[in-house]
């Protein structure tokens, strides 16, 4: 039961994790803006006192963009098991824009931690991720339901 439930997580977080980065791609190309989750962590991590080649700290960047991904779908599993919220469209929306706020709240953390100050358009960058955490816990809820 144990690893029947790691597998459905799993699966669900590399699904809505995915789909999530593809929307934030496809957003950064439309505007012309660098709303890439998993370049911005590497670039982050670059301006930590990190001995580790660009190669090392890029594939870094998509591991702790995939594990962050993980533990928000573990989150999930855990509302949704012990019935804190049904499993539910509605659930998983309001799921997705908790985690586009936590997603935002974390950025701005992250960018203070490593004093990287990407010539972005914020205002942007936090209403873009904020939709595609709608659209991650959407993604979530869909796979889940699948098991």
């Amino acid at each position: 039961m144990i690893l029947e439930a790691f597998i459905q997580i799993l699966i669900s977080s590399l699904v809505a994790t995915s789909v999530m980065t593809l929307f934030s791609y496809i957003i950064s190309e439309s505007f012309r803006e660098l709303y890439k989750e998993p370049v911005l962590l590497s670039y982050c991590l670059t301006t930590l006192v990190i001995s580790l080649s660009a190669k090392t700290k890029n594939i870094l960047g998509w591991i702790i963009h995939y594990a962050i991904g993980f533990l928000f779908v573990l989150g999930y599993y855990l509302i949704w098991e012990n019935e804190i919220m049904n499993k539910t469209w509605t659930a998983a929306l309001i799921l997705g824009a908790i985690s586009g706020i936590i997603g935002i709240a974390s950025w701005v953390i992250i960018f203070k931690i490593s004093d990287y100050k990407p010539k972005i358009d914020f205002k942007g960058y936090y209403l873009q991720l904020f939709f595609v955490h709608v659209i991650f816990g959407l993604s979530a809820f869909t796979v889940y339901t699948l098991f």
